[in-house]
């Protein structure tokens, strides 16, 4: 059966070439499953392996294709990519056509999807990368139920299993942050969040956050420190990446742990301050300046490698309860659909790649 796919490939030539590619797939086999997919999100992590470390200021057409250069700077770093057709789209939703003789009972199905190549007409997957959704559940319901909810889930499981207490989260105002809020909510899970204008302050206090603190404000390292003595939060997570915000939450945590000192320590507090850099949206050098003491530390942090670290047991529990609550916990809310054909669009492609806080695009095949 043929399928259409968004394909993106570096050439040796330092060209990034974005296209849409016919492709035929093969009758689903054992434990496989056809999906006609219905629903898929744009994620920062797609824009990625979409557009790389492209200048996005020379995109241009080339036919039915969007070309792009690469700046001679980032080619090393490509090198594995070269001249590979790489499918987008880590998650969808969508419904299930055809199946293997093993997986008959899925068939008209509904299911989310994890596993690449999401941006397409058609998927052929594993039945085990799928969830089979609620009788009623639409494809919007279903096609993120996978990154952003399982990275929030990810982050208290990963703070249960290290032994901390509460967590920082910047920039918090996403539709991650606000999973990540409700969860937190929910659990009775103290959580300081950190956003970037009054007015997101707004939108996570009307959601019910007690400690919001804004980066813009002039107070915002005083207010951070308030934040984190009241939640005694020893573990950050970071999507900004490059820039000085691991380094500012890490030397917050350490004043407000002095703050409980009987007395001065030459080495700062014996209170380990662990800091997770999850994303790149400053793709800038990660500045630190070290006032936080020596025991510290940061390291980066990522959804698959993380679930794999997981007991299974408790990453089945976390899949289950993303169904369970796919309309509240991890609803999400978008700003635009838009086509497969629409996503090859130059006017389109420059609002899904400013990666807004709050603004989330769908695409629907």
């Amino acid at each position: 059966m043929e399928s259409l796919e968004l394909r993106s490939t570096v050439q040796p030539d330092g060209t990034l070439r974005l296209n849409l590619e016919p492709v035929e797939l093969p009758e689903p086999g054992a434990g496989q499953v056809l999906v006609r997919v219905e629903a898929a999100p744009i994620n920062p992590s797609d824009l990625g392996l979409m557009f790389g470390p492209a200048d996005m200021t020379t995109l241009s057409r080339d036919g039915q294709a969007l070309t792009a250069r690469i700046p001679d700077a980032a080619m090393p770093a490509m090198r594995a990519r070269i001249g590979q057709s790489l499918a987008p789209g880590n998650e969808g939703a969508g419904t299930v056509i055809a199946a293997g003789p093993d997986q008959q009972h899925l068939l008209g199905k509904r299911v989310a999807m994890l596993g690449g190549a999401m941006y397409a007409r058609l998927r052929l997957i594993g039945a085990a990368d799928c969830l089979v959704l609620p009788d009623g559940a639409t494809p919007e319901d279903g096609a993120a139920l996978f990154v952003n909810p399982l990275t929030a889930l990810g982050f208290v499981e990963t703070m249960r299993a290290e032994g901390h207490g509460a967590i920082v989260h910047a920039p918090a105002a996403s539709n991650l942050g606000q999973m990540l809020l409700r969860i937190c909510q929910a659990d009775g899970i103290g959580l300081v969040n950190i956003v970037r204008s009054p007015e997101q302050v707004a939108l996570l206090r009307g959601l019910g956050a007690e400690h919001v603190v804004d980066s813009s404000a002039a107070s915002f390292r005083d207010d951070l420190t308030d934040a984190i003595a009241q939640t005694g939060a020893t573990l950050s997570f970071d999507a900004i990446g490059g820039g000085e915000t691991t380094s500012i939450i890490l030397n917050a945590m350490e004043a407000a742990t002095v703050r409980e000192a009987t007395g001065y320590n030459l080495y700062g507090s014996a209170v380990l301050k662990q800091g997770y850099i999850y994303g790149s949206l400053d793709t800038g050098p990660t500045v630190l300046r070290r006032g936080f003491g020596f025991r510290w530390s940061i390291g980066g942090w990522l959804l698959f490698q993380a679930l794999q670290r997981l007991d299974p047991e408790v990453v089945g529990r976390m899949r289950q309860r993303v169904v369970d609550e796919m309309t509240t916990t991890f609803a999400s809310h978008y700003t635009a659909r838009i086509t497969l054909d629409q996503i090859l669009d130059p006017e389109t492609i420059a609002a899904y790649v400013r990666k807004s806080t709050g603004a989330k695009y769908l695409l629907t095949p």
